[in-house]
């Protein structure tokens, strides 16, 4: 995996990013978590979710992948991009 420094903040990032906007609509959290483990696995560290993305699912799947994962031997780094968005009930 190839990275790239974010800004000036000192910061690598992954070429690629892990968009999440179908957890929660057409992924299952099951399935969104493995796909999260799999970006893991080799070497994304930029994942992109909103709060509006599947009304709030998408944060909360990608929060369980990384919680867990934060529990396991090995060191982690990571980027996360948060949008947040008005939504309207209805």
């Amino acid at each position: 995996m190839e990275y790239r420094n974010l800004g000036r903040t000192g910061v690598k990032v992954s070429e690629l990013c892990l968009g999440t906007m179908m957890f929660g609509r057409h992924a299952t959290e099951h399935d969104s978590v493995a796909m999260v483990e799999h970006a893991l696995e080799h070497g994304i560290n930029f994942i992109d979710t909103a709060n509006a993305y599947s009304a709030g699912a998408s944060e909360r799947f990608v929060g369980k992948a990384l919680n867990a994962r934060a529990w396991s031997s090995r060191p982690k780094r990571f980027s996360r991009r948060t949008r947040r968005t008005r939504t309207r009930a209805g």
